[in-house]
């Protein structure tokens, strides 16, 4: 039995293969929600939503198998950040987190191979930005690939560049809180061995 990460993030599965664990990749083909599509929705109920979704579709193609899934947002005064739509718009978003302090929300989903959902978290990191000149702004969106992450930057990419503070689990702000996944793991293995 072998776990199903339901992610095409390569920083999930860098997290996950740094922590030991041994899993296969299957891309969730879900289209995520945006705070445009549910507006009255708090922040860490959108993430779970999101995450919910990819974990069942990708269980319900693999019955008997553990699937992982996972979403993150940063929010910022209220603001919902998700993937930038293109280079212009990963400028806006970091001109816009230049100075302030914003939340990395990440909600972690694992199904069991029962099919029923054994584990839920939604984890919320601090994250404080430095002030950024535009010309800061414009090399790191030339030189990272902001665009398949939340809020347009990557802590592990140059993301100390622009952070001056961190309050929580960096692991979140990566992607994947593995101060909680880890021990979600670690129980299905014991179970496995059982």
């Amino acid at each position: 039995m072998r776990l199903i990460l339901a992610s095409t993030s390569p920083r999930r599965a860098d997290l996950l293969r740094e922590s030991g664990i041994s899993f296969h990749v299957e891309s969730p083909r879900v289209e995520e929600w945006g705070a445009e599509d549910f507006p009255e929705i708090q922040p860490g109920e959108l993430a779970r939503g999101n995450a919910r979704r990819k974990a069942r579709a990708v269980a319900e193609k693999h019955p008997g198998q553990p699937v992982l899934a996972a979403d993150t947002i940063v929010v910022c005064e209220g603001r919902v950040l998700g993937k930038p739509a293109d280079e212009e718009v990963a400028r806006q978003m970091l001109a816009w987190l230049s100075g302030r302090t914003h939340e990395v929300v990440t909600a972690a989903v694992l199904i069991l191979p029962d099919g029923k959902k054994i584990r839920e978290s939604v984890v919320r990191t601090r994250v404080k930005f430095r002030e950024l000149a535009n010309a800061e702004i414009r090399a790191y969106v030339r030189e990272i690939d902001v665009l398949d992450k939340a809020g347009a930057y990557a802590l592990q990419d140059g993301g100390d560049r622009l952070v001056e503070r961190v309050e929580g689990s960096r692991s979140n702000v990566i992607g994947l809180p593995m101060e909680t996944v880890l021990p979600w793991c670690e129980e299905l293995v014991a179970a496995a061995g059982a």
